[in-house]
């Protein structure tokens, strides 16, 4: 770990100013970050701590309906907060399943999504093949240990995994990252599209520019009909070798639509197009749900080692199907 400077912003302004000056990495819960100064991952001059930053947490509900969180709300402040609780609980349950609790009394809901891919070459403390920490090295895990690696929208420069839970219920619900900068305009990011995919930039992890910060997570609608499922080898800590979130709107027992978000299966949270529009119309329990969600893994692709997600996952998603059909 190289030295670097610590400074502490008082208010939001001052910490955009800071990190729009560069050379700089932004400590909010800090539980990533001190990972990625250990290991070599960041090396900033300077760390902004913006944990006490003033008006940047809490969850409210938003006049026309939907909730607003703010990006320094810790983890399970928000999956215990009643209104995520009750109107989206298929955010509730995929925060609460997120590392431990420990880890979730200080991790928040704006830097969690925020956190690198779980590779073992990525995170190695010995250099090896890999593009987002040496670009144009490599992928060692293309032909390596990459069993728990993507099978959707992988390339050969990079065939690893977004981990976070709370993003893959994010973009089930349609969420978008409101973000703010020093010197441009603040964007509206939809969470399903907020992760780069390796076909886009296989050095990059998500779209945010430097100097942007998250600033709060929108949701436009209720979601009660909602449940998350996570599958991974230890229950304790564990990121998911494959997870399900998935919001219904149902109208009876037949399905007017149907949102479903992978993760772990990709660089960002996947979304069954495909299986969410054949779901239209369909009746809960028929034949046909399972050659809906059968269409949705039409485009998976296993690497050498990992074609049993493709299984896990399909298996995955009908398991929630069935868990939020349950959920009122």
């Amino acid at each position: 770990m190289q030295d670097f400077s610590y400074a502490r912003a008082t208010s939001r302004a001052e910490a955009l100013a800071l990190a729009a000056e560069g050379d700089t990495a932004i400590l909010a819960g800090g539980t990533e970050l001190l990972n990625w100064l250990r290991i070599g991952i960041a090396a900033p001059g300077r760390v902004v701590d913006i944990s006490r930053t003033p008006g940047m947490d809490g969850v409210e509900a938003l006049p026309g309906g939907g909730a607003r969180i703010g990006a320094l709300t810790r983890l399970n402040d928000a999956a215990q907060h009643p209104l995520i609780q009750h109107s989206y609980p298929v955010l509730s349950q995929a925060i609460l399943k997120s590392a431990s609790a420990q880890l979730r009394n200080l991790a928040t809901i704006g830097g969690n999504p925020l956190q690198r891919v779980r590779c073992p070459y990525f995170r190695a403390e010995e250099p090896t093949p890999c593009n987002k920490r040496a670009p144009g090295s490599g992928c060692a895990a293309l032909h390596g240990f990459n069993e728990k690696h993507a099978i959707f929208g992988w390339t050969e420069d990079c065939v690893a995994v977004q981990p976070s839970d709370p993003a893959a219920a994010l973009a089930a619900l349609d969420a978008v990252y409101v973000t703010e900068r020093r010197d441009a305009d603040g964007r509206r990011i939809p969470a399903r599209s907020f992760h780069v995919l390796p076909s886009e930039d296989p050095t990059a992890h998500t779209v945010l520019e430097p100097g942007e910060l998250i600033v709060s997570i929108e949701i436009a609608e209720p979601a009660t009909r909602s449940a998350y499922l996570k599958l991974r080898e230890r229950e304790s800590y564990e990121y998911a070798t494959v997870s399900a979130a998935v919001v219904l709107d149902l109208d009876g027992e037949v399905i007017r639509r149907a949102r479903i978000a992978l993760g772990s299966v990709a660089m960002r949270p996947w979304r069954l197009d495909e299986a969410e529009r054949r779901l239209q119309g369909q009746r809960l329990g028929g034949p046909e749900v399972e050659a809906a969600v059968d269409a949705g893994f039409a485009e998976a692709r296993p690497l050498s080692s990992n074609a049993y997600k493709i299984r896990l996952a399909r298996n995955a998603v009908l398991r929630t199907l069935n868990l939020a059909t349950r959920a009122s």
